[in-house]
């Protein structure tokens, strides 16, 4: 069964706000994933990079110590290797060439410095015991080599250089045969990490991270309004079923239901601010034969005339009245002694008397209303004693002739519900027409 309380609209508003930020959160934690993911790919895609370049170098050292080194012309930039321990490291060809060998180590710091003038890619290779001190590691060097002997295979890492990022790559030089003939001095042994060289790639390409911002951003706020536009559908609907079901489909008016929530409502209201609240109830003198007599569809607008009538007569934005049922119609005075409540009764049951409806059938020749009306004054909260003595007291103004009000106030303790029917509404079932004599 659907709830349409009015505490249920608040609830779907309340929901549809727990759904946008359970949206939200979605959107945020797509944004952060995504942001992970493109680091983590540019990290990959420069470990993979640097280390291509560290194969390539390492392939071309083995090259050379295969070869047991390499000669080359002795030129202003390539001048003989002072560190290389050789009794061939010069040779004459001619007065005019002389050939120096070069050894993988002298050979990867030229490499590294054509690297550098062409592409900005550094190599450094470095030992924790090099021979040439100009190969000494820079100090996360020195913290990779230190891995390396513990057993990692690679270092990576991003770092900042001044306002630009950049990778730094290490891998190890593990002590191969060719190698022990320039490094055996050294105490090295087949299999043994002798050093590492290092690549360091100039500035990676900055995160996209204004993209996904952007992206996320029209995400978040398209579903958004998808969210609000299906909520505001959703509460359109609801408020629609909501006004079907308090308002009163013929008159326009709150119906029985909504009487009996707003009444509890306000009798809890008035118990927490000690305030009264009286209770009127019209009913259409002669209604039936006014309906038998004119038929069904004037008897429909008389109800809506009267309804109008009483609904204009009210002032006060606290103040309402209702269909009750029938010809049957109740206003709810909040914060209104028993006084006020008669004088408010008197002022509606002339408004209608003065409106000349004609009532062929009746006494009076028009249409008229009898009310009853009835206070609570102690804080008490039970509505169907207060709708109980309001009822008896329209009875009571029926008794004695109709087109009239008549007022009952309650006693100086709380009633209860016993006793408390009168006859007229002992015979009238909840929701019927009152069976009034003609």
């Amino acid at each position: 069964m659907t709830d349409l309380s009015p505490t249920a609209g608040l609830r779907l508003h309340h929901r549809l706000l727990l759904i946008c930020g359970f949206w939200l959160l979605i959107v945020s934690a797509s944004l952060a994933w995504n942001i992970h993911q493109a680091k983590q790919n540019r990290d990959n895609l420069a470990r993979e990079t640097a280390n291509a370049f560290f194969e390539q170098l390492l392939l071309t050292r083995r090259w050379n110590a295969m070869h047991g080194g390499v000669y080359v012309p002795v030129t202003d930039d390539t001048l003989p290797n002072p560190y290389l321990v050789d009794e061939l490291r010069e040779i004459r060809v001619s007065e005019d060439l002389m050939l120096t060998k070069v050894n993988p180590a002298f050979m990867t710091r030229q490499l590294s410095e054509m690297a550098m003038e062409r592409s900005s890619v550094q190599f450094h290779i470095t030992s924790l015991n090099p021979i040439r001190r100009a190969n000494a590691p820079y100090p996360w060097e020195e913290q990779a080599l230190k891995q390396f002997e513990a057993g990692a295979k690679e270092f990576g890492e991003i770092a900042r250089d001044g306002e630009r990022l950049i990778y730094r790559y290490m891998a190890p030089l593990i002590t191969e045969q060719a190698c022990l003939k320039c490094h055996a001095d050294q105490g090295y042994q087949v299999g043994e990490v002798r050093g590492g060289v290092s690549v360091t790639l100039p500035t990676l390409a900055p995160l996209p991270i204004a993209g996904l911002v952007g992206s996320h951003l029209a995400i978040a706020v398209s579903g958004l309004l998808l969210i609000l536009g299906l909520g505001w559908l959703l509460r359109s609907a609801y408020d629609e079923l909501r006004r079907q079901a308090v308002v009163d489909a013929l008159t326009s008016i709150p119906n029985r239901r909504y009487f009996i929530e707003q009444l509890i409502r306000e009798l809890h209201r008035g118990a927490r601010e000690q305030m009264p609240l009286s209770l009127i109830i019209f009913d259409i003198d002669y209604f039936k034969p006014f309906n038998d007599h004119y038929g069904h569809l004037a008897g429909d607008r008389c109800l809506r005339t009267v309804a109008d009538t009483l609904k204009a007569g009210l002032h006060r934005a606290t103040d309402f009245c209702a269909r009750y049922g029938g010809e049957e119609f109740v206003v709810v005075l909040p914060n209104t002694g028993p006084e006020g409540a008669a004088k408010i009764a008197e002022e509606l049951r002339r408004s209608i008397s003065s409106l000349d409806l004609e009532h062929a059938v009746a006494p009076f020749g028009k249409v008229t209303i009898s009310a009853g009306v009835a206070t609570n004054t102690l804080g008490a909260l039970d509505h169907e004693s207060l709708i109980d003595r309001a009822d008896r007291a329209l009875y009571q103004a029926k008794a004695r002739g109709r087109n009239r009000v008549e007022a009952e106030v309650a006693s100086e303790r709380a009633p209860s519900n016993q006793g408390l029917r009168a006859p007229a509404a002992a015979h009238r079932a909840e929701g019927k027409l009152r069976a009034t004599p003609v």
